[in-house]
């Protein structure tokens, strides 16, 4: 059952909530400007590997922000136009709360919010997952490029980016796609069931085998080089 919580306690399950997280992490909040605290849960959850999908609506990063996102590996961040809506999930609980992400809210504000259980209550957390996994995919992921070039810097000639990959289930060379990992043959296939997380066998980018899935359709090799310039699901 859903259960009701105060600015107190809409900020301590919030820290837990960040401090739990094993597979996944999504933090959905207009104003993107993390508190220390919750900086300090959110690098640890970075060196663990931990996937976090951070969106946000309003386009004012300030430059100290930019840069402690630019040092996470598994943060990825999206813009979402008008939005307002302020909830965080991991992969068993949510919380969805008038309190954004802000320092400030948390000190001065007076909140209010409901914490989900995945075990006691799992139609409401499905469809409070399912409405996060909707603004995820309607969001603009951005990419944190602050680091200053030298002037006198010699100029790098790189070789143009492969534009094939491979159906996560049989292998076949496909167009290149992290959106879209299966064959037409295997997509219809995988299409019966929908399951987002089903396991199949290979890389979509290397072709190698790995444990990919529609929403992990890479090995973390593999996203870890594309993810500034492929667009991923969640993973």
């Amino acid at each position: 059952m859903a259960k009701f919580l105060d600015t107190t306690g809409v900020s301590y399950h919030l820290q837990q909530l960040i401090n739990s997280a094993n597979e996944k992490l999504i933090l959905i909040s207009p104003y993107l400007k993390v508190s220390d605290r919750l900086k300090q849960s959110l690098e640890d959850k970075d060196r663990m590997k931990i996937d976090i999908r951070i969106i946000y609506g309003k386009n004012e990063l300030e430059p100290a922000e930019h840069n402690w996102l630019k040092s996470l590996r598994s943060i990825r961040t999206s813009f979402c136009q008008n939005l307002h809506a302020k909830c965080y999930l991991n992969e068993k609980e949510a919380i969805i709360t008038s309190m954004n992400l802000y320092d400030f809210s948390q000190i001065n504000n007076n909140e209010m919010g409901i914490y989900v259980d995945k075990n006691s209550d799992p139609e409401l957390f499905s469809s409070i997952s399912e409405e996060a996994m909707r603004l995820v995919r309607i969001s603009d992921e951005i990419k944190i490029t602050v680091a200053q070039v030298p002037k006198n810097a010699e100029k790098v000639v790189r070789p143009p980016p492969s534009t094939h990959g491979y159906c996560i289930r049989c292998k076949t060379e496909i167009k290149l796609n992290p959106m879209s990992p299966y064959c037409g043959k295997c997509y219809a296939s995988w299409k019966k069931f929908e399951n987002d997380e089903y396991v199949e066998k290979f890389c979509h980018i290397c072709g190698k085998p790995n444990n990919s899935s529609l929403i992990k359709p890479s090995c973390f090799e593999c996203y870890k080089v594309k993810k500034e310039v492929l667009e991923f699901p969640l993973q």
